[in-house]
């Protein structure tokens, strides 16, 4: 344990030394005509490679969560079996769905979180905040579970120096909470809108979506200046001065306008398909959040994966920065009672395949 507690250690201090801006992620809800609720969302990391799996975890499977001691935390054993796409390390899963149709997922929360501190008297019931997705994908089967079983543990960070996070947790039935520890505090929001990035806290994240009343869609009017007049350069001008850079607040206001005027599709699938596609306006390119003069890293993105969940079909999907194609795990498919822990890459090859289309 104390080796795998090291792992994280030197991979959450890394993180430290990295631009704030390279810890990324956008998150939208939609809802089909047919009533299915899809919850997508980014992950970015500008500073390497993520080596991001999806790991698949039965009934009955154990684990023990890290502490800042580096020794053994809560010992929780899985009652639902779940489907998680992980980073670094596959203990850490940052996005996931349940054999019940619970979402949930993590997204950095950096200089605005504060957890509770460690209390080594207080070990078998810490969590560690990279764990709790894991925790909870296997311990609950709706939201309110979730708040009934956060209250009942100590979310504790391995590494002080590391950025906190915060988290979403949907269900089926669309309800949908953001939580937050903010001074040792939980705090829980009704996410009634859908929409999740990073720091400041939800709450402002919304209050500021009013400096954006004036935006709509569709096009401006011609409209006279005295005796010049003013027309729009082209389709969209309704939108015109909605923030475009990729801090978080600028993405929540985008993500949220987005969201609210794309057309409502009929299907859970194809729901998923316009969720990929608003999300290709959130991929961060390497190299905007590098100073002048460093060397970005060798990735092909700082967005590294995308995924969307059908939580009343059961299925996630997701592409990566390598593969643009969307690829899927059907949770109805597996037999959580007997599937064994497993643990694979995204993607086989890190190389971006390409179809040749041959003339004859």
């Amino acid at each position: 344990m104390k080796t795998t507690a090291f792992i994280l250690l030197a991979t959450l201090a890394l993180a430290t030394l990295l631009p704030p801006a390279a810890d990324a992620c956008t998150g939208i809800t939609l809802k089909a005509k047919d009533g299915t609720n899809i919850v997508a969302r980014t992950i970015e990391w500008g500073g390497s490679d993520l080596n991001s799996q999806y790991v698949v975890v039965p009934r009955g499977y154990a684990q023990q969560s890290l502490t800042p001691d580096g020794g053994k935390g809560m010992a929780f054993t899985a009652q639902y079996g779940y489907v998680g796409l992980a980073v670094e390390q596959k203990e850490f899963v940052a996005e996931g769905l349940n054999e019940k149709g619970l979402s949930a997922g993590l997204f950095y929360f950096p200089h605005y979180g504060k957890y509770e501190d460690f209390n080594p008297s207080d070990r078998a019931s810490s969590i560690a905040d990279l764990q709790l997705v894991s925790w909870i994908l296997g311990s609950c089967q709706n939201v309110e579970e979730v708040k009934q079983a956060i209250a009942n543990v100590h979310v504790v960070g391995v590494d002080p120096r590391a950025s906190t996070v915060h988290w979403r947790f949907t269900d089926p039935s669309g309800r949908q909470l953001v939580l937050e520890i903010i001074d040792g505090k939980t705090i829980f929001y009704e996410n009634t809108l859908g929409v999740l990035t990073n720091s400041p806290d939800f709450q402002w994240q919304l209050t500021n979506l009013n400096n954006y009343v004036n935006l709509y869609p569709g096009t401006a009017p011609a409209q006279q200046l005295g005796s010049l007049s003013l027309a729009s350069f082209g389709a969209g001008s309704g939108f015109l001065g909605i923030p475009g850079d990729v801090t978080p607040p600028s993405r929540f206001v985008r993500a949220a306008f987005y969201q609210a005027t794309t057309p409502q599709a009929p299907t859970a699938t194809e729901t998923v398909a316009q969720c990929f596609h608003i999300l290709n306006n959130f991929d961060i390119p390497i190299g905007i959040e590098t100073k002048a003069g460093e060397t970005p890293a060798d990735i092909p993105s700082a967005t590294q994966w995308t995924s969307a969940t059908d939580m009343a079909n059961r299925v996630i999907y997701y592409r990566t920065m390598h593969d643009s194609n969307i690829r899927c795990i059907d949770l109805k498919t597996i037999d959580f009672s007997r599937v064994k822990y497993l643990a694979r890459p995204l993607d086989a090859s890190k190389e971006t395949p390409f179809t040749v289309i041959k003339i004859k």
